[in-house]
Parts: structure tokens; C-alpha cells; sequence
């Protein structure tokens, strides 16, 4: 038998007070019941939805073949040994921009302003008491960078082919005040008759890294290097042309270069020494510094005296 509405709060008042806190009662019991149905239907449908995404997003470990081989190309490395040997026919004026140098490394940079890109910079590093398999291993140990290089705050290998030697990868920096920077990029290594090696990165799309509103993708960036053993001396040095259109204005972008680039070289400088003291070139087990030497040794491209190019099987 159902109670009337009007009988119900007749029942109350004649209750009193231990009829109100009885209605009391039943009404945030309501509302309890209420609010768990929503919690529970809510989390139902979240963990449905995370379990879809696991299913669709590719492992990490699981790394795709490269779709596009000739990304970096023989070209590329061709036109990287004109452009560190300055034999490329430009009308571009070259302005100093440093020259330091302490008892353990010395390091010096000029700057011109191509008619059809950004900044170019030209460097030479040279390390003292350092091998070149050592120092090659030190640039391409991203995971190592992380530890040292306080911009770079989070970096990805998003493919790889081990017969190219090509890999692409994805990299955070944060600069102060600014929106940090996103860099995908393809590189590739070579080695050198001399024993030298040379690397060429540049900018390039991935499906695995969508463009986001929160970094700000740096569009250009061509960046190549050599590193050989200087002549007569226990010594190495690296030698880079780099552009790059990190979407700042171009005297800003002078300026933050000349002021923080000693610093920076003097950082990496500490960082060498302790990278080859730890013996963490041998010990590093992270799979980029390995996979990077072994793949240089295994496929790679010998340089000739005149620029010729020859593929060793």
C-alpha cells in the first residue's frame, strides 16, 4: 500500500523533529545513489575509450620501416662537404661571431644570411684529448643529451632502417620565455675513407608525430657535421653548417646565438669528459648510441678524395 503525498508530510510533522531527519536521511541517500550511478557510468566509459586507443596506437619498441628511403640523401651528403669546405659559389657575406678556447677546447663560429633561407652558421669544435669513435658516440647518444642539455626535454625515435642507416626521430626543446620547439628529423651517417664521419639531419613529416597546438614546429632546419681527427695532435674536431627557422625574429635570433653559445659548447665540453670517464659510451645500453655505431659499421658510405661516393657491401 503507497502513501499519499499529503499523508506522507502529515506523518512527518506528527514525527517532528525525528521525522525530518528521517526525510533527511532518505534524500541524501537519493543523491548518493544518484552520484555513484554517474561516477560509475563516467568511468565505465573512459576506461572503454582507453582500451580503444591502446589498441590503435603503435608500440614504441615496435619501429616501422622508413617509407620514403631517399629522405637524406648521397646529395645531401655531397652538398654537406662543399658547404663545410666553403666550396659553394654564394655572394653570401660571412660575419665573425666568436672565437674561445680554454686548455681543454676551443671553438669558433661565423654567420651569413642566404638570399633563400635562415641563418647559416659555420663552427669548428675542436675537443683535446678525445678519440673520434668516442666523440661520435657522444653526439648521437640522444638519450645521454637529456642529461646535459637542459632544452632538450623529451625525445622519440620514430623509425628506422637499418640498410639505409637512415632514422627519424622527434624532439622537445624548451628555450626561456618561448614556446617550446618541435623537431622532427631525418638523419644519416656516413663514414669517411679517412676514417671521418659525417652526419645530415633535416626536417621531415611523421604520421607518428601530429602537428600540437602547444610546440611550435620548426619548419626548416638543415644541420650537418664532420668529425675527424685533427692531424699530429691528440685531438678531434667537428666541423657544422647549420640552418635552422625556429620562428624567431632574425636579430633576436643573433643575439640568443652570440651570447649563449660559449656556455653551451662549455657545457657539452664538461659533459664529454664525464661521458668518457663513466665509460658510459660502452656501458650505455639505451638502444640509440648502440644501434647508431653498429649501423654505421655495418652499411655505410665511403667518401673519395675527389667526392666520389662509393657503396661498401
Amino acid at each position: 500500500m503507497t502513501m499519499s503525498q499529503e499523508e506522507f508530510w502529515r506523518e512527518n510533522k506528527r514525527l517532528g523533529t525525528d521525522g525530518w531527519t528521517w526525510t533527511l536521511a532518505v534524500i541524501l541517500l537519493i543523491l548518493t545513489c544518484r552520484l555513484l550511478r554517474y561516477r560509475l557510468r563516467f568511468f565505465c566509459r573512459g576506461t572503454s575509450l582507453l582500451s580503444s586507443a591502446s589498441s590503435t596506437t603503435p608500440k614504441t619498441d615496435a619501429i616501422p620501416s622508413i617509407r620514403s628511403p631517399g629522405i637524406v640523401s648521397d646529395l645531401d651528403l655531397k652538398n654537406l662537404i662543399n658547404n663545410l669546405n666553403e666550396n659553394c659559389p654564394d655572394d653570401n657575406i660571412w660575419e665573425h661571431v666568436i672565437d674561445k678556447r680554454t686548455n681543454f677546447i676551443a671553438y669558433k663560429a661565423k654567420c651569413c644570411k642566404p638570399q633563400d633561407g635562415p641563418l647559416k652558421y659555420l663552427s669548428v669544435t675542436t675537443f683535446e684529448d678525445c678519440s673520434v669513435e668516442v666523440l661520435v658516440k657522444f653526439y648521437m647518444d640522444n638519450h645521454y643529451r637529456m642529461q646535459w642539455d637542459k632544452t632538450v626535454v623529451h625525445h622519440q625515435q620514430l623509425e628506422v632502417d637499418r640498410g639505409s642507416g637512415i632514422e627519424i626521430g622527434r624532439t622537445i626543446k624548451k628555450f626561456p620565455f618561448l614556446t617550446p620547439r618541435e623537431y622532427v628529423l631525418a638523419w644519416r651517417l656516413w663514414q669517411g675513407m679517412d676514417g671521418s664521419f659525417y652526419c645530415f639531419s633535416k626536417e621531415c613529416d611523421h604520421p607518428l608525430a601530429p602537428k600540437q597546438k602547444k610546440y611550435i614546429r620548426v619548419a626548416v632546419f638543415r644541420s650537418g657535421w664532420r668529425i675527424r681527427q685533427v692531424p699530429g695532435r691528440n685531438a678531434c674536431e667537428i666541423r657544422m653548417v647549420h640552418q635552422e627557422d625556429a620562428g624567431l625574429n632574425l636579430e633576436m635570433a643573433k643575439l640568443a646565438f652570440a651570447k649563449g653559445i660559449w656556455s653551451y659548447v662549455r657545457k657539452m665540453d664538461y659533459a664529454l669528459r664525464k661521458y668518457c670517464a663513466g665509460k658510459q659510451h660502452q656501458l650505455n645500453s639505451t638502444a640509440g648510441a648502440s644501434m647508431h655505431i653498429q649501423k654505421v659499421r655495418m652499411y655505410f658510405l665511403r667518401v673519395g678524395i675527389h667526392g666520389g661516393i662509393k657503396r661498401v657491401t
